[in-house]
């Protein structure tokens, strides 16, 4: 059954609808607007006056005439039908199904705009997520219910980092049901077909809640898929209480498709041209991750976004880490080497990683020998730039020593293989064999009982006749 339709707009530009204000119109409310010939085109009220409504079209506006069309207010906001047959499912970013079967039966619609969850009811993370990824697992650990977003650069494989950690993540505590939400926003098609591939080959599709807004589909539907994704991802987690991981990428494409409609809303532009809301808007989504006072469930999020030029300081990322706790950086200096997964030593931090380690969690020598893998590793960067200056020849034998720690570490500890699956275990054994190479003196941030009891006794045999300099004047490791 039809509402009532309004004939006439005032303006189109672009994707959006310039028409005139009618009574009980609300923000964010749903849409259809009908050409001569009879087409309809969906869209949401994205800006109101008193005089007129901007309608946002999730489509383009080719055969839209200022007279000939009509107008039509449903009265309710984009909604997603959720159910249980969702989990194995692969949406469009209207949350339409494009995998050829039926769509899902179910009478719940869920409000994709999500509600807000009360601050007090929020539970804090702690419990630890294993990814299998030494990088991440040793020095910069995913917390569940953590937002810890990717931070990597074209050509990058954030992809295949991404397609690994949904492969191997599992909670180590507790005996409950693991899902992923995965949101592609303007990937190419072929990124879009690995991420597939990657998930029925290793069995993990059918645990896996796809949305997917290809390059070629309208820009206007980036910004409705994350929150088509988040709602799926809550209603698995906190009415199913699953623990979800939802990896979005990529972010960058989410925010040009926000600065594009701003600009066409004739929008006053802040830096680099992006609307001055960029970090709410940004906000509206990473705080939809977390734990709830009462439910098993869960939300992580894993963004993932490409910064431009490799520029960190760009505002994409800038505002993201100032809304998320912490970051996964690729470093291309270590990609063209050959290393996988390029993940930065120093740039990367997770802010939640000292409350998710340790006796009972993972292991208790973690955090301090996380803390002295950091320390080690910021004087090898001290000392490859003393190196440039003056030559390695001329570095005294202590720093020769540390030259040789960091470059073990990088292809022994940082690299692994795509595939590769470790422990906790035989990450932090890992790192151990790599602080074996420095003389046990320098060993300044873990207690001796710690080194009595796991730092291999025949090397550290051979370190006590290594060199006994005081330890390294290097920067303070980063927070734990």
């Amino acid at each position: 059954m039809r509402g009532l339709e309004y004939r006439g707009i005032l303006r189109a530009d672009g994707p959006i609808v310039i028409a005139e204000n009618r009574e009980n119109v609300g923000f964010s409310e749903l849409v259809r607007v009908r050409d001569r010939s009879g087409q309809y085109r969906l869209g949401r009220v994205v800006d109101l006056s008193q005089q007129a409504v901007a309608i946002q079209l999730f489509s383009e506006n080719t055969g839209i005439s200022i007279e000939d069309a009509w107008v039509e207010y449903l009265e309710k906001p984009l909604t997603f039908r959720v159910g249980e047959g969702i989990v194995g499912r692969i949406f469009n970013g209207l949350g339409e199904p494009i995998d050829g079967y039926p769509p899902i039966m179910s009478s719940d619609l869920r409000d994709i705009n999500g509600r807000p969850i009360n601050p007090s009811a929020r539970v804090y993370p702690r419990d630890f997520i294993q990814t299998g990824i030494s990088a991440i697992d040793g020095m910069n650990t995913l917390i569940r219910g953590q937002k810890l977003p990717i931070f990597s650069g074209n050509g990058l494989p954030h992809n295949r980092l991404a397609a690994q950690i949904v492969r191997q993540a599992k909670v180590l505590r507790g005996e409950s049901q693991f899902a992923i939400v995965f949101a592609g926003m303007g990937i190419k098609y072929d990124v879009a077909r690995f991420f597939i591939d990657s998930f029925e080959k290793s069995g993990v599709l059918a645990r896996v809640v796809m949305f997917l807004s290809l390059a070629d589909s309208p820009s206007i539907e980036r910004l409705v898929t994350p929150r088509t994704a988040l709602t799926a991802a809550e209603y698995l987690a906190y009415e199913k209480n699953m623990h979800v991981l939802v990896v979005m990428t990529d972010m960058t494409n989410y925010c040009e498709a926000l600065r594009e409609v701003s600009a066409a809303r004739n929008e006053v532009p802040s830096r680099k041209g992006y609307p001055g809301y960029l970090y709410s808007d940004l906000a509206s989504l990473y705080e939809r991750a977390g734990k709830i006072e009462g439910c098993e469930g869960s939300i992580t999020q894993l963004p993932i976004l490409s910064m431009p030029n490799d520029d960190i300081s760009h505002p994409i990322p800038d505002l993201t880490g100032y809304i998320t706790e912490g970051q996964i950086v690729l470093e291309r200096e270590l990609a063209q080497r050959g290393i996988y997964p390029p993940i930065a030593g120093l740039p990367s931090l997770s802010r939640l990683m000292k409350d998710g380690i340790g006796e009972g969690m993972t292991r208790e020598d973690h955090r301090d020998l996380a803390a002295q893998l950091f320390l080690a590793y910021a004087y090898v960067k001290t000392v490859r730039d003393l190196a440039a200056i003056i030559g390695e020849e001329e570095l005294s034998d202590r720093d020769k020593v540390f030259l040789n720690f960091g470059d073990r570490f990088e292809r022994e500890f940082l690299a692994q293989g795509e595939f590769e699956n470790r422990s906790i275990e035989q990450t932090l054994d890992l790192g151990w064999k790599m602080l074996s190479i420095l003389p046990e003196s320098e060993l300044v941030r873990i207690p001796p009982r710690f080194i009595e009891k796991y730092l291999p006794h025949e090397a550290a045999a051979a370190s006590t006749a290594g060199a006994t300099a005081p330890a390294p004047s290097a920067p303070a490791p980063k927070e734990l």
